[in-house]
């Protein structure tokens, strides 16, 4: 299908691979490098290969995508017919590859909006996906961008991790939050603020835990329709019945995805990290 504005995102989306198919959304490959091997994230290592690596404390490291590597997006885009792109990506508190994607666009050969979403994950795919929908209609770059921005403005996420440990390693959450969490022992529920991991409440077990994290998706969801996603690394079964529980408290459930994170959110949060993206339509 032509299309005369490109959505391109990156790997760090998660979005279902029809999904992407459907819609002609491009993701630009985020880097994970193991011990000293890179790999690109979504073709050369599997969130499992990473998770096991982390369990094994092998040194895992991730960096954004190169400049060039989105000028090539780019230019394979406005070859296919694009005459505009918008280019959106995860929160630039989290990583450099807003930035890049900022350098690539002043060499591209057709215009280039890009967008710092403030979000990850689904959070960010659904994003995509209504930028992608407003393309679909015949929208401007600025329509896209709007029906993006829209889409973050109604869109929250919630995590639990097991620990902080592989956040402060990363840098992405503070040493003193990290410090305090583990000193007491409690399970961290976290929640994406003005673009960063914030740490929102500490709770004693790992089963109240996430019994809490429903209860914050399921109040925030409220009735109006809402897109959930559920993500986790190495703890499908846990995931499966988190997503199980949500279809039976959310009334305005319009579609749920649930799938495993990819290497590079899921070397900065650990095995057994359990994500859920709540996005008003």
């Amino acid at each position: 299908m032509s299309r005369h504005v490109a959505i391109v995102t990156d790997s760090t989306a998660y979005l279902p691979p029809q999904t992407m198919e459907r819609h002609g959304i491009v993701a630009v490959p985020l880097t994970v490098v193991l011990g000293d091997q890179a790999f690109e994230e979504g073709t050369d290592i599997s969130a499992r290969s990473l998770a096991l690596a982390l369990q094994k404390r092998r040194s895992v490291t991730t960096s954004r995508p190169s400049p060039e590597t989105f000028a090539a997006a780019y230019r394979t885009a406005a070859q296919d017919g694009a005459t505009g792109i918008v280019s959106l990506h995860l929160s630039a508190e989290l990583s450099g590859t807003y930035d890049a994607a900022l350098l690539a666009a002043k060499e591209a050969p057709v215009p280039v909006r890009v967008v710092d979403t403030g979000m990850v994950a689904m959070a960010l795919g659904f994003c995509a996906v209504a930028a992608a929908e407003a393309a679909e209609s015949a929208g401007s770059p600025d329509e896209a961008v709007a029906a993006a921005e829209k889409r973050a403005a109604g869109t929250s996420a919630y995590f639990y991790v097991d620990t902080l440990d592989y956040l402060r390693r990363g840098g992405r959450i503070g040493a003193a939050q990290a410090l305090f969490g583990s000193a007491l022992a409690v399970k961290p529920l976290l929640e994406l603020e003005g673009g960063r991991i914030e740490l929102r409440e500490k709770v004693r077990t790992a089963s109240k835990a996430i019994a809490r994290l429903e209860e914050i998706v399921a109040e925030r969801a409220g009735a109006a329709p809402v897109d959930v996603a559920v993500h986790h690394l190495a703890a499908p079964e846990r995931a499966a019945a988190l997503a199980d529980r949500l279809r039976e408290r959310v009334p305005g459930l319009a579609d749920l995805h649930v799938s495993e994170v990819g290497a590079v959110i899921g070397a900065h949060t650990g095995p057994g990290l359990l994500g859920v993206v709540v996005s008003a339509r």
